[in-house]
């Protein structure tokens, strides 16, 4: 699929991987409905700044994913300023850590609502769309620990392994109506959940440095000897973007951290 004057929604679009993957379809010629939170105002406005400067255009809807009806109005205001929803990426997404056995009964709901419920919800509300128009792209956000459990990350691993199972079976659903449907792992990426949420607990656990853990397991730890960026995220959803004989499958840009 050409990519120049589609519309895209790009969910949890305000910041980090969000914004990077906005950027990279802006760079392609699509049109971006920015969805976030209205607290992420003044980050969400930045990247309307940044997608306009690439030459495309931008909008700013609000969206809680954990609500059915937002979701619905999040499809509709896009709708309604440019006529069509080409592309969903269903990026929105929180984690929390901690072991199982002092792992929060509301923190576990938190991250299944938002990764998972949200995700449903949001496809859910484009689908009928894409249906009657007989075309278009869902790309789902997961994680190299949607492949593989980490200890200390139940909650988020169950989230993510939810997301690439729900990815095979709306792309089942989907494929009669020339909608594709792919997930993206990221992996170790200089981003919020990173540096405030898990670099912290690795450094706590280890004793070392957040500095420390962050080199040992985005440099050390990866066969690239590199973290990925924002960047290569958005290359990624671009590239399933495009493809048009490939649904179902969930892609790893880790640097080869992970592999199955």
């Amino acid at each position: 699929m050409e990519l120049k004057n589609t519309v895209a929604i790009v969910t949890g679009g305000a910041r980090g991987i969000g914004r990077g993957i906005a950027y990279e379809l802006a760079k392609e010629g699509a049109r971006i409905a920015i969805a976030d939170l209205p607290a992420t105002a003044a980050d969400r406005d930045e990247t309307i700044a940044g997608v306009k400067v690439l030459g495309s255009e931008a909008i700013a809807v609000d969206v809680d994913v954990r609500d059915f009806a937002q979701c619905q109005a999040m499809v509709q205001s896009t709708l309604d300023k440019w006529g069509q929803v080409d592309i969903l990426v269903n990026n929105a997404g929180v984690i929390k850590v901690g072991p199982v056995f002092m792992f929060g009964e509301e923190d576990w709901d938190l991250i299944q609502d938002v990764n998972v419920k949200g995700t449903f919800l949001c496809s859910k509300a484009v689908a009928p769309h894409m249906m009657q128009r007989k075309g278009g792209r869902i790309v789902n956000l997961a994680s190299m620990a949607g492949k593989s459990g980490k200890a200390g990350a139940s909650s988020y691993c169950a989230s993510k392994f939810a997301v690439i199972g729900f990815t095979q079976a709306l792309a089942e659903e989907m494929g009669q109506f020339d909608v594709t449907v792919n997930a993206v792992c990221p992996g170790e990426v200089d981003t919020f959940m990173w540096r405030e949420v898990l670099l912290p607990a690795i450094a706590l656990g280890t004793g070392v440095t957040k500095e420390e853990a962050w080199e040992q397991a985005a440099v050390k730890n990866v066969p690239l000897k590199r973290p990925q960026t924002v960047e290569d995220i958005g290359e990624a959803v671009v590239f399933l973007c495009k493809a048009n004989n490939i649904t179902g499958e969930s892609i790893n840009v880790t640097g080869g951290s992970e592999m199955h």
